[in-house]
């Protein structure tokens, strides 16, 4: 696991995006990237590479000010997205990025860590709870059309 380098990784951390978010178009283009990694002092992008140097997973993480429900404090960082590669699931990818995020949060004065998935993503639900997060909430959202 190492900080994404924008340059470098641009293509594969883009597939990996676009493999967690397969209905948000444009999820792998330039200036959805630069965006991901800005502000340079309030983000953290790693990426995880296999021995040989595929990319096999990354962890999108900001500094959030705002409110972030289920948390005490403020700022917290907000693990925005958190992606591993099918065949690489149940290996410890995705427990190793998410200590890497963990430790840029303490890095940058915050603690508490958190982050949230749809109601339905229960495996993503269990993943979390294997690296410790705590469930603090369920949220239905509403909206009305006027």
């Amino acid at each position: 696991m190492r900080p994404v380098d924008p340059l470098v990784d641009a293509a594969a951390w883009g597939r990996l995006r676009v493999a967690l978010w397969p209905d948000e178009a444009g999820v792998d283009a330039p200036r959805e990237l630069r965006a991901a990694l800005q502000p340079a002092s309030g983000a953290c992008v790693l990426l995880a590479v296999s021995v040989d140097g595929e990319a096999i997973g990354f962890a999108e993480a900001r500094r959030r000010v705002d409110y972030v429900n289920g948390t005490g404090s403020s700022p917290v960082g907000f693990l925005e997205g958190w992606y591993v590669a099918p065949a690489w699931r149940g290996r410890g990818v995705g427990r190793a990025l998410v200590t890497g995020v963990e430790a840029w949060t303490r890095a940058i004065g915050c603690d508490e860590l958190a982050s949230d998935a749809l109601l339905g993503n229960v495996p993503s639900h269990a993943a979390h709870l294997g690296c410790g997060f705590e469930e603090t909430e369920r949220v239905v959202y509403f909206r009305k059309r006027l």
